[in-house]
């Protein structure tokens, strides 16, 4: 039964994303995203621990002290920031993080996971603030993303939580995606 349960869930995920980065224009993006889910290394962990209000990675986390499901998810899908986390060597041979600045048409579809994955979970308590809200929860465990990358995902969120999600859609259409890491220059938002 939990099989079943995690593949609707994982389904219903995949359409609302696709619903949003659809709004966005990013047809191609909304159409392929999270299709790793479907792979057995990542739907048989994701089955096992499903409990259907938080993710099952979080659950195969704390039974077993990593998600082999999300180390595989993390490096197939682009609009995960930790995908684009590398590892840098200095000239003393002192390793040390590298985080790469993401491609803004994946900070968009960033944008529209962290929607979808909130309305999932959330149900009837969702509102445009749910996703801006979960991303300063998860700033104590510290800033692994790109300075960059973060700053514009916040100010995305943060708009989302203002002006609600269709013109907050249409602003990333029509300008972020357009103009970059750049678009939120001289709005309420360049802070």
């Amino acid at each position: 039964m939990s099989a079943w349960k995690h593949f609707c869930t994982i389904t219903r995920h995949r359409r609302l994303v696709r619903r949003v980065c659809f709004k966005m224009g990013l047809y191609w993006q909304g159409l392929v995203h999270d299709l790793s889910k479907y792979s057995p290394a990542e739907f048989i962990p994701g089955a096992k621990y499903f409990v259907g209000y938080r993710s099952p990675n979080d659950m195969q986390r704390r039974a077993e002290g990593y998600s082999s499901a999300w180390l595989h998810h993390k490096g197939r899908n682009k609009h995960h920031f930790e995908y684009w986390t590398d590892y840098l060597v200095d000239e003393n041979g002192k390793v040390g993080s590298g985080f790469v600045k993401m491609p803004v048409k994946y900070v968009a579809e960033m944008f529209a996971d962290r929607i979808a994955a909130c309305k999932v979970y959330q149900g009837k308590d969702y509102t445009d603030a749910s996703p801006l809200e979960y991303f300063q929860k998860g700033k104590h465990r510290g800033n692994f993303m790109h300075e960059e990358t973060d700053e514009l995902l916040r100010k995305m969120l943060t708009m989302l939580s203002e002006e609600g999600e269709d013109k907050t859609t249409k602003f990333i259409k029509n300008t972020v995606l357009k103009k970059g890491y750049e678009s939120f220059k001289g709005t309420k938002y360049d802070n």
